[in-house]
């Protein structure tokens, strides 16, 4: 175990992997689709990682405690205090003697704990805290939960050292995978991978998006699309959130900030084109014209093995793809008249301050009432925009703090809500 004190894990780990011992790893989100992931990854290596936490919401306690008491793990974290009594005793039956944390702050604990590298799987806003608390621990962050970054970004930006965040999202993991591994001491961007004194030989990042369940589709014929087709994702296998977000698109406008915060790279160059093979992850297009491509099969333990290993490789993290078959890979301009919440979130990104936190709390709110059939599917951005448009940075007078996100996502939720109306029967 390598705990620094908060100086930058990274750069001693630079000279290849550790054979002396293995790295310690935090898991939060440990039984959603990122974290079970990442068990795998980590339980097929076990000479190179250990599992010292893991934290989740409480809503699979059985499978929270069998990765407990499987992984050895010293501290469990449950954000939902309710759920605790519930998860010690599935804890206690499996023999784990591993401490308990409760709520929000507990995870927020965890985040902090001494280890190499924590991985935040979280599942939206709730995310924010742990990436501030791991960050300002001086751990090296896998960062997948963008949710943290894109609401947050003034603070993580605050709290983060450059390349202190490796991006787990597999469109940031490829646009770091396209640029030279460098010397730490040259970094300048939150992400690893990337120096700012190469930015000026960028022309533009280009992010992939598979188009989702509904590519090709007009705005009318989105109308009357159910729940059940929203989360029927042609290649990835994904939480009902993030799979609902990758049908209307808002997940890509999510990564196009993301990717403006992480590379420190203008919006008017970030470009959004549609894959339906999800293969090549993203592309890097250079001055002089040349593009570098990242590819493999849609399989998040890849990106998530970099993260946990950086700024090495995991071998046969995932199967790569097959060059003994023939491929046809096919690359289509997004519909933004169909599909308009990437356009949006740019717009909200410009706006900075508070205003990607409202974006993605509308948002929140909007795909809970989808997802319920309370709200038709077009009408998801729809309510996001309006919410949007009415928004209004307060003056602080300072810089953003936390009480003034938290501020603003709660105003976004209550407008969102009052703004969804039930479905005519």
């Amino acid at each position: 175990m390598r705990d620094n004190g908060g100086v930058r894990i990274a750069e001693h780990l630079s000279d290849g992997p550790s054979t002396a011992e293995p790295r310690e790893v935090v898991i939060l989100g440990s039984t959603g689709s990122i974290g079970t992931q990442a068990v795998d990854v980590i339980t097929r290596n076990p000479g190179r990682f250990r599992v010292v936490g893991i934290a989740a919401g409480g809503g699979r306690p059985d499978l929270l405690a069998d990765q407990a008491a499987a992984l050895g793990a010293v501290a469990v974290a449950v954000a939902d205090a309710s759920a605790a009594s519930d998860v010690a005793r599935r804890l206690d039956e499996r023999g784990s003697g591993a401490k308990l944390l409760t709520g929000p702050e507990g995870v927020a604990e965890l985040a902090g704990w001494p280890c190499d590298v924590v991985l935040n799987g979280i599942t939206g806003a709730l995310g924010l805290e742990s990436t501030l608390a791991a960050l300002r621990a001086g751990r090296l962050l896998a960062l997948a939960n963008k949710e943290s970054l894109i609401i947050g970004g003034p603070l993580v930006r605050a709290a983060a050292r450059p390349g202190q965040i490796v991006p787990v999202d597999s469109e940031h993991f490829a646009v770091a995978s396209c640029f030279p591994r460098v010397p730490e001491a040259e970094l300048t961007s939150l992400a690893q991978g990337q120096v700012a004194a190469r930015t000026a030989e960028v022309r533009r990042l280009v992010i992939t998006a598979s188009g989702g369940p509904f590519r090709g589709r007009t705005r009318a014929q989105l109308a009357d699309v159910t729940p059940a087709d929203a989360l029927a994702h042609p290649t990835w296998a994904m939480g009902p959130v993030i799979t609902v977000n990758s049908a209307t698109l808002v997940n890509k406008g999510l990564e196009v900030i993301e990717a403006h915060l992480l590379f420190d790279v203008p919006f008017d160059r970030v470009e959004v084109v549609v894959h339906p093979q999800s293969v090549v992850h993203s592309m890097v297009e250079f001055v002089d014209g040349s593009t570098l491509a990242q590819a493999s099969p849609p399989d998040m333990r890849i990106p998530i093995a970099n993260g946990i290993a950086w700024p090495h490789r995991v071998t046969a993290a995932a199967p790569p793809v097959d060059w003994t078959r023939a491929h046809t890979w096919t690359f289509e301009p997004l519909d933004h008249t169909a599909f308009p919440a990437v356009r949006l979130a740019c717009e909200v990104g410009e706006a900075g301050g508070t205003a990607p936190a409202v974006y993605n709390a509308a948002n929140e709110e909007a795909v809970a009432a989808f997802l319920a059939g309370r709200l038709a599917f077009p009408a998801i951005v729809d309510t996001v925009a309006q919410v949007v448009s009415e928004h209004r940075d307060a003056d602080t007078g300072s810089a953003l703090t936390l009480a003034d996100v938290y501020a603003a996502d709660g105003w976004a939720r209550t407008r969102a809500r009052e703004l969804i109306t039930p479905r005519p029967v």
